[in-house]
């Protein structure tokens, strides 16, 4: 299957199952995020972007946290969903509809990049992360999710480091993916992060 066929099909999927997507989805998307955010110790998280934000679920977990927060999705109609969150809650967003594997911005510019449920719905995961790794700053935080059904643990770290990302923590235990935290793969972060377990 080509890819931007994949992704017409993923855009479908996500535009037909907008409206319900919180009351079936909500709870197991916040169990990741808290996964991630367990690990992540500064306090300020500065310009965040969501690639693949969906309904903006994560909206609500950076409040206070982030200067100001980008939400990115394919779907129209996920992203009408999350302009509904951002309109109630109290932190600074933006949303566009991109292509996560082709984003509208320059590189160097987020200080957080999350990618929460992303890479199983992408045709080339190398692009994808390659493409996340370029909008995010020298000593961003990346926070990237991969289905345990698709990804052993072993893969999915093998698949995050050939794409030059330092793995400093993975959660794992309760989850249907691994949630793991990185940086680039010259920076450490230890005081950002735990050590990955």
């Amino acid at each position: 299957m080509s890819g931007w066929l994949k992704k017409r099909r993923v855009l479908h999927r996500y535009d037909l199952t907008a409206e319900m997507y919180d009351m079936r989805y909500a709870e197991e998307q916040e169990d990741k995020i808290r996964a991630a955010m367990k690990n992540i110790k500064t306090k300020q998280l500065g310009l965040v972007l969501d690639a693949g934000c969906g309904t903006g679920i994560l909206f609500s977990q950076v409040a206070g946290r982030a200067e100001t927060l980008v939400g990115l999705d394919l779907s129209k109609k996920t992203l009408l969903q999350a302009k509904r969150r951002a309109e109630n809650g109290e932190i600074n967003v933006h949303l566009i509809q991109a292509d996560v594997d082709n984003m509208p911005f320059r590189d160097n510019v987020y200080n957080y990049v999350f990618a929460i449920t992303v890479l199983q719905n992408t045709p080339d995961r190398n692009k994808t992360l390659r493409e996340i790794k370029r909008v995010g700053k020298r000593d961003s935080v990346f926070i990237v999710t991969g289905l345990k059904r698709i990804f052993t643990k072993p893969a999915f770290k093998g698949t995050l480091t050939r794409a030059d990302m330092k793995v400093e923590a993975i959660e794992n235990s309760h989850l249907k993916c691994y949630v793991a935290v990185c940086t680039n793969s010259h920076i450490s972060v230890s005081d950002t992060c735990d050590p990955a377990t």
